[in-house]
């Protein structure tokens, strides 16, 4: 990377590496790694239904994963380190067993969802409570997923993150979880599961509660890209995504009967958030119709979409509902301004057991193994979005006609920006620069 690595911090060598939070949203990992904290708390819930990602990579990665803790421990202070898995993951907690000591511990969750968002993923192993509207460090803590500390351990190492791991599944002949470089295209993806591209099938980008519809299989893997579904395309959450949202406001106006069950199943309510789903479509249904503080309370909905999928018995979707308020929100400047308020007394009797998530979203007959492929996979060419993450895009700092090498950077953080840095995945010629990504053609690739 240049320059030597004992001469950088922790904090710095990520920040080179390109790392981001591997769960979804993509946050820059030496942003977390420069504050200070009491506690590192490694998310290994893997909530989502089908998903096999994390759970394969601690079980085969061990040794990686601690050194990824026991860096972000030594790059924020922390005294204490929790790797949070569910019991069932029993490979995982059996080859991480090992590395266990008096400051690096297991902690079990139950089998429910959204264990792996991670204010939950805290109260549940922790205790704490992060307020409504703010983040784990307000309350000591740190959190990062597996995929996130392997690659702060590679980083050390001196790899910058150039592959995603994630699990291809559903409707295809043989589902698995592969390793490709960053910038490889859905398409060739999904063709590693045997899975071509059929007229009967549409494909979700990530897992089925969060994970968005694909219109175009040509999009390329991203650091947060985890997972690829294949459903047929009149199944219930096919049908339940491709809503439009004029359709959504329509429903929640004619049949919301204010049974509340979308507040009562709502994981941040129930430790103590004000976000009440039944009141904010009330208050939309009626033109705002609130106080100020419920209202912006959307701001704080984690989309987990248990209101939507599991809580609603008539079909209405409080996610959506929530989603075009926050961005209304949002554009208007507004923030959340509200305090923390007690746990639901009956909140832990209330969280979603995963098997029947499952056969509520009609995915049983659709679960089967995807064990971790070890076979490496390189593409003629792969197209490297700027923005992978949180913050602003990367500048391209190649330009057509260069010849990259891999693990090269090909894109740097703007000065003063939050970002992060993107990396050659490919050894080639750069054949196209754009306001939004780089493409790379290996030598001797398609032309």
């Amino acid at each position: 990377m240049g320059e030597r690595m004992n001469e950088m911090t922790i904090s710095e060598i990520v920040r080179k590496a390109g790392v981001v939070g591997a769960g979804g949203a993509g946050f820059p990992t030496h942003v977390k790694l420069s504050a200070q904290a009491e506690i590192v708390i490694v998310n290994g819930a893997e909530c989502e239904p089908l998903l096999k990602t994390d759970q394969q990579l601690a079980a085969h990665y061990s040794e990686q994963l601690i050194k990824g803790l026991t860096l972000a421990m030594e790059a924020t202070g922390a005294k204490q380190g929790i790797i949070a898995l569910k019991a069932k993951y029993k490979e995982a907690i059996t080859a991480l067993k090992p590395y266990l000591t008096e400051q690096v511990t297991i902690a079990i969750m139950p089998d429910i969802y959204p264990a792996g968002d991670e204010v939950i993923t805290i109260w549940l192993t922790t205790g704490r409570r992060v307020p409504p509207g703010g983040i784990p460090l307000n309350i000591g803590v740190v959190v990062n997923n597996v995929q996130t500390l392997i690659n702060v351990a590679r980083a050390y190492d001196g790899e910058p993150v150039t592959t995603r791991t994630l699990t291809v599944t559903g409707a295809v002949k043989n589902p698995l979880t592969v390793t490709v470089p960053i910038g490889t295209s859905l398409r060739e993806v999904l063709e590693l599961a045997s899975g071509g591209r059929s007229e009967d099938l549409v494909y979700i980008n990530g897992g089925p509660m969060m994970g968005s519809v694909i219109t175009d299989l040509n999009e390329p893997v991203t650091k947060t890209t985890g997972g690829l579904i294949a459903l047929p395309k009149d199944h219930l959450l096919i049908q339940r995504k491709s809503r439009t949202l004029e359709t959504i406001l329509r429903i929640a106006k004619t049949v919301c009967e204010q049974c509340c069950f979308c507040t009562e199943l709502c994981p941040r309510h129930m430790i103590g958030h004000e976000l009440s789903p039944h009141l904010l479509i009330r208050a939309v249904n009626y033109k705002n119709l609130g106080k100020p503080s419920m209202l912006t309370s959307a701001l704080t909905c984690s989309e987990c979409g248990v209101c939507e999928a599991y809580a609603c018995p008539v079909g209405i979707s409080p996610l959506r509902v929530n989603q075009a308020l926050k961005a209304e929100l949002r554009a208007k400047g507004l923030k959340y301004q509200g305090d923390l308020g007690k746990v639901d007394p009956m909140s832990k009797h209330r969280l979603i057991p995963t098997s029947r998530l499952m056969d509520r979203l009609n995915l049983r007959s659709l679960y089967k193994e995807a064990p971790l492929s070890h076979e490496s996979y390189e593409p003629e060419e792969v197209t490297l979005k700027l923005q992978q993450h949180i913050g602003a895009p990367a500048e391209p700092i190649v330009k057509v006609g260069d010849v990259v090498s891999h693990g090269q950077v090909v894109g740097e953080i703007p000065v003063g920006a939050l970002g992060a840095r993107i990396h050659a995945s490919l050894s080639g010629t750069v054949i196209q620069v754009t306001p939004h990504t780089i493409t790379i053609r290996k030598e001797g690739g398609r032309k």
